[in-house]
């Protein structure tokens, strides 16, 4: 192998290869391709806040990548790794994935360089609520202009911290909540959301097993039941994805690999019992739900059906893709696969399930957050009650004329009208098939698209094209 060829690009040289890739399929003009390609504006910010006695600057971003349709929607992630390529390129990601979705928000990020460890809950506060004051004196977050949500780093107590600052500052907007998502249930977020990403990761799964051509891409037959995984990164998303496949869907996780160290088990890690282990504050080395080996980076190559990166992009670079044994991999995280990576992954005839599809449960459920704060009424609301009056109604009827007899357990799941989180959950469900089937459709169409990832992107940038022409650019 040449030297250029094991060099590895960055996050951002990886995006816009794929980019490419995916733009020489489609007629689209080379001025247009470019308008969609470049990120719109990028704002630095860096601000200081007085802690411990003394002033420390932070510095901070937000990258709108298009403005095609608005507000545009992304999380902001703290970390000290934050950078412009980085914020950029996950931008642009956002635009790609709210278009495949169809969710009707631009592609914008945000970060701010600091390891939220450093601090205190209360310094933290007064960090965050300084760095809001900054974006919103931009109209970089606005309920109408620009919505951030949590994302690596962050969560609930910071978007419930971002919000009540911009409404400090905004008072006598009526859609003042509308702001962010990914609030607190009891300050107008939504049921649902902390765990959207991870259940949209397993929505995308239980597609996959419903397309007998794609399994046998993949070299896998049957359902998710049974089958081996190795989950990359226990945080919000990996940890929600492992827990719903293998207590809901019956599959094996049998590593979980974590900065700490790694978790094997070949009879299956009980994924509950070893994320309460690591919220104690016990070291890692003292769970007893399986072997527990030192940091290796090597664990991801393990043998497995399926393979679950959920952490940081690039783990699966150059260096380690030859070796990788997972039959088929789906990105829970942003950019986990490197554009040379997924050559290599591709030629060996690995079957991925990109990250522009896989890991949109948060957007999908951020839009669901935003539109319910905009109507200002809990989903359901309405008709909930009328709806398990009629069902209760229809059920009373068949015992009494048709000599049926339904079983307690079937009335009461019949009979209970639909709660905001069950429709969450099945207008995520929703939108993962019908964005699953808008792929399938490209590669049916056009089957020189090869991948998904290359048919999820072609896809999007077609929608972004046309949101541009139709607007009379």
């Amino acid at each position: 192998m040449s030297k250029s060829s094991t060099k590895e690009l960055n996050f951002r040289q990886s995006v816009d290869l794929m980019f490419n890739r995916a733009a020489s399929f489609t007629d689209i003009s080379p001025k247009m391709i470019e308008k969609i390609r470049v990120c719109n504006a990028t704002y630095t910010v860096r601000f200081g806040v007085k802690l411990r006695g003394d002033i420390h600057t932070f510095v901070g971003y937000r990258s709108v990548h298009s403005e095609h349709r608005e507000p545009v929607k992304g999380g902001i992630r703290y970390s000290l790794d934050v950078n412009q390529d980085e914020v950029e390129a996950l931008a642009a990601l956002m635009t790609f994935k709210t278009a495949l979705v169809e969710v009707p928000f631009g592609g914008s990020k945000g970060g701010l360089c600091i390891n939220p460890k450093d601090w205190s809950e209360e310094e933290l506060e007064r960090i965050t609520r300084r760095f809001t004051f900054e974006l919103a004196r931009r109209d970089l977050i606005h309920p109408s202009l620009n919505v951030p949500a949590p994302d690596m780093g962050t969560g609930e107590r910071e978007m419930a911290w971002m919000m009540d600052e911009y409404r400090r500052l905004n008072n006598t907007d009526i859609n003042v909540i509308a702001c962010v998502t990914g609030k607190p249930v009891h300050l107008s977020g939504i049921r649902g959301r902390v765990e959207a990403t991870g259940r949209g990761v397993q929505y995308a799964l239980r597609e996959f097993f419903r397309h007998a051509d794609d399994k046998k891409k993949a070299g896998l037959r049957g359902d998710l039941d049974g089958k081996k995984v190795i989950v990359q990164g226990l945080g919000n998303v990996g940890y929600h994805a492992a827990k719903f496949v293998a207590e809901e869907d019956g599959a094996k996780v049998i590593t979980v690999i974590e900065r700490e160290g790694v978790v094997h088990n070949p009879k299956g890690i009980k994924i509950e019992d070893l994320k309460q282990h690591m919220l104690s504050g016990e070291p890692l080395s003292d769970f007893k739900g399986g072997k527990v080996t030192d940091p290796d980076p090597k664990a991801i190559e393990g043998a497995c059906d399926i393979l679950i990166p959920a952490a940081m992009e690039g783990v699966i670079n150059v260096e380690n893709a030859h070796n990788i044994k997972a039959k088929l991999i789906i990105e829970a995280a942003n950019g986990p696969v490197t554009a040379k990576a997924d050559k290599i992954l591709r030629d060996k005839g690995v079957f991925i399930i990109p990250d522009l599809y896989a890991n949109a449960g948060g957007v999908t459920v951020s839009y669901f957050e935003w539109v319910k704060n905009i109507g200002h009424i809990r989903f359901g609301r309405m008709q909930r009650r009328n709806q398990e009056a009629k069902n209760r109604e229809l059920v009373d009827a068949l015992e009494a004329q048709g000599g049926i007899k339904f079983s307690r357990k079937f009335k009461s799941e019949f009979i209970e009208g639909a709660s905001e989180v069950d429709l969450v959950r099945a207008g995520l469900d929703d939108t993962m098939r019908f964005a699953y089937g808008s792929i399938k459709e490209a590669l049916d169409n056009k089957p020189e698209l090869e991948d998904m990832r290359t048919a999820a992107f072609y896809r999007s940038i077609s929608a972004v094209a046309l949101s541009y022409q139709s607007i009379g650019l």
